[in-house]
C-alpha cells in the first residue's frame, strides 16, 4: 500500500495563518509538527512504502523539507503546474505507482485533516485495504454526531456481503440546509464525505477512463512528458493545464458500480475553519484554546493565537483572535466560515497579505520584513547551514548586509570574501552577487535595500542550486 497525500489546498478560511504561498497544511496548527507531517505519520505503521505527495510546484520545498524532517528517505513528490482538483491528482499518482510488476493499493488522503483516534483509523483503513484488493473503490464516510451543514454527505446503500460494515454507495449529496442535515442524522444512512479513498491504481485508472477519457489522456501525457528536477517529478505544464478539473467524487465515485463506503469513527475533522480548530483544540478550564504568547483574564470559549508579540485579552467571550506579524484577525466564533469573504475582498483589492507572510520561506532559509517606506526597506535574513542564495543581480536596488550571527561567504562581482559577526558589506545596483552560509549554525543578517523599485521580481538569476527559473 502506498499513501498518496494530496497537498494542493490553500485553506483560505484559516487566513491569516494560511496563505497562498504558505497554506495551512505546512503549519503546526494542532501539535508541534505540521499537518502534512501528521498526515504522513498516521500512515507510517500501515504502509510498506514512503508516501507520495502531490502538491503545487510553488510549495515543493516545503514538502521536501518537511518530509526530510519526518525521516522519509524515498518519498515521491509530484509537482502540479496548476491546480486541477483531486481526480487528476489521484490519476497522476496512480500512473506513477503503476508498472508491469506493481499494482499497489493507494490510500488517498488530504494533507490537512485531523484524526484523533489513530487505532480506529488504522482498523478502518485495514478494512478498506481488503476491499480495495478485491477491486472496490472505497471511500470513508464519517459517522455524523450532529447536523453539520458545511459538509457534503454520502448515503449508504445495501451492505456488502464480504464486509462487516461496508456498504454500496447510493448517492453523494451536496451540503444540506439545517433541516435536511437533521433528517440525514436521524436516518442513520448518511455519512459526512471525508474526501479519503482507497483503491488499486489500475482500478481507479480503468474507471476514470470510462467516465472521463480526456482527463486520463491528459494525465498520461503530463506524466509521459514529465521531467525530473532534484527530488521532484515535474508534470508537463501544457498537458496538465489542458486537463479537465474535477473531484474524485464527481469524476468517478458518483458513476462507478464498484464504489463502497465504510463508516469511520476516528475523531475526524477537516480543520476547515478557526471554529473547527477551537472545537478540537486543547482547552483551558475556561474553554479557551491558547496558542503562543497569550495572557487571558476572565475570558471564556475563545481561540487566542499569537505568532509573535504578547496578545492580552480581558473579559471577552466566543471570539477568534489571531495575531500574525502583519495581520490581526478578530471575529466572533459563529462567523468563522466567513473569513473566506475577507480573503475574497483582499484579493479584489490586490492586497499582498493573502499571498505571503511577513516571514517568507525560501529553500535556503527565510526572510522577514522589518520596516519599509519610500525607496527603502529592511529585512532580517536567515540562511541555513550549508545553504546559499542564487547568483543574482538587481536592476533597481542596492543592498547593505550586516552580519549579526554566524558567518557569511559573499560573492560580489569578481571577489569572494568572508564576513563574521558585526561586519558588513555593500552591493551596488547591477552588481553580480551571492550570499552563502559556510558555517554549522544559521547565518542571521540584516539587509537594508534602497532604490527606485524594491519588488521581489527585481531578481535576475544566473545560477541557482534549487532549480528556480529566472
Amino acid at each position: 500500500m502506498i499513501p498518496v497525500i494530496l497537498s494542493g489546498g490553500s485553506g483560505t478560511r484559516l487566513w491569516p495563518v494560511s496563505r497562498k504561498t504558505h497554506p495551512k497544511q505546512f503549519w503546526p496548527l494542532l501539535s508541534e509538527v505540521s499537518m502534512l507531517q501528521e498526515t504522513c505519520a498516521r500512515t507510517r505503521s500501515l504502509a510498506e512504502a514512503d508516501p507520495m505527495v502531490v502538491c503545487n510546484e510553488e510549495h515543493r520545498f516545503f514538502v521536501a523539507q518537511q518530509l526530510q524532517e519526518a525521516g522519509y528517505e524515498n518519498p515521491t513528490i509530484l509537482l502540479e503546474p496548476v491546480g486541477r482538483n483531486t481526480a487528476p491528482a489521484a490519476a497522476v499518482a496512480a500512473l506513477q505507482a503503476l508498472d508491469d510488476e506493481h499494482d499497489p493499493v493507494l490510500l488517498v488522503l488530504p494533507a490537512d485533516h485531523a484524526i484523533t483516534d489513530l487505532e480506529a483509523f488504522a482498523a478502518t483503513v485495514a478494512e478498506g485495504e481488503k476491499l480495495a484488493e478485491q477491486g472496490y473503490l472505497v471511500t470513508f464516510g464519517i459517522v455524523p454526531d450532529y447536523p453539520e451543514t458545511g459538509y457534503g454527505y454520502i448515503q449508504g446503500g445495501t451492505r456488502l456481503e464480504n464486509s462487516e460494515r461496508a456498504c454500496r454507495i447510493d448517492r453523494f449529496v451536496e451540503k444540506p440546509d439545517l433541516a435536511t442535515a437533521g433528517m440525514y442524522l436521524k436516518s442513520g444512512d448518511y455519512y459526512w464525505n471525508s474526501g479519503m479513498f482507497m483503491f488499486r491504481a489500475s482500478v481507479y485508472l480503468e474507471e476514470l477512463e470510462k467516465q472521463n477519457p480526456e482527463m486520463i489522456e491528459r494525465c498520461r501525457e503530463a506524466c509521459r512528458k514529465a521531467s525530473r528536477d532534484l527530488d521532484f517529478v515535474r508534470l508537463d505544464r501544457e498537458s496538465f493545464e489542458a486537463c479537465p478539473s474535477d473531484s474524485i467524487d464527481y469524476a468517478v465515485m458518483e458513476h462507478t458500480n464498484r464504489g463502497a463506503v465504510i463508516p469511520m469513527e476516528a475523531g475526524w475533522n477537516d480543520v476547515g475553519s478557526w471554529s473547527a480548530l477551537w472545537e478540537i483544540g486543547g482547552k483551558d478550564e475556561d474553554g479557551n484554546v491558547i496558542q503562543g504568547d497569550v495572557l487571558a483574564v476572565d475570558c471564556k470559549d475563545n481561540l487566542l493565537r499569537s505568532d509573535g508579540r504578547l496578545l492580552a485579552a480581558l473579559g471577552v467571550r466566543d471570539l477568534i483572535v489571531v495575531d500574525t506579524p502583519d495581520v490581526l484577525l478578530v471575529a466572533h466564533r459563529s462567523q468563522a466560515q466567513r473569513v473566506k469573504e475577507l480573503v475574497e475582498q483582499l484579493d479584489a483589492d490586490q492586497r499582498e497579505e493573502i499571498e505571503v507572510h511577513a516571514q517568507v520561506h525560501r529553500p535556503w532559509g527565510c526572510y522577514q520584513g522589518i520596516d519599509r517606506a519610500e525607496r527603502y526597506q529592511v529585512k532580517r535574513i536567515s540562511v541555513k547551514p550549508g545553504a546559499r542564495l542564487s547568483l543574482q543581480k538587481h536592476h533597481h536596488r542596492a543592498e547593505h548586509w550586516i552580519v549579526v550571527k554566524g558567518s557569511a561567504l559573499v560573492t560580489r562581482g569578481d571577489e569572494t570574501f568572508l564576513l563574521t559577526e558585526n561586519q558588513s558589506t555593500y552591493i551596488p545596483v547591477g552588481e553580480l552577487h551571492r550570499l552563502e552560509n559556510p558555517g554549522k549554525i544559521p547565518l542571521e543578517l540584516i539587509e537594508v535595500q534602497s532604490g527606485s523599485y524594491l519588488g521581489e521580481d527585481d531578481i535576475v538569476r544566473f545560477d541557482d542550486a534549487y532549480g528556480r527559473e529566472d
